[in-house]
């Protein structure tokens, strides 16, 4: 089975809601807007059922080049995590 594309999703919601394409799109367009600027400022954005993008400070630490085998240092950086939620969890698994 094959993963499913925007595109695909976007017709499955807009014949699943009886929604038109062009909202649907809008609308998870939107959400994605909404998302990158709620973790941007506020640290996390959560998707009820689903789970939660989470913004979290890694620190500096030693790491290992796997070609060479000589140690180098990974500076300090700000990443984004998904954190499925737990109905998500027990839906899927």
């Amino acid at each position: 089975m094959a993963k499913m594309t925007k595109s695909q999703m976007i017709a499955a919601l807009a014949d699943k809601t009886g929604l038109s394409k062009k909202d649907v799109a809008a609308f998870m367009d939107s959400l994605t807007e909404m998302a990158y600027k709620e973790v941007k400022g506020a640290g996390e954005f959560t998707v009820p059922g689903i789970g939660k993008l989470v913004k979290m400070h890694r620190k500096a630490r030693t790491g290992r080049n796997p070609a060479t085998g000589a140690e180098i240092q990974i500076p300090a950086k700000t990443v984004v995590k998904f954190r499925v939620a737990k109905a998500a969890k027990e839906a899927v698994l």
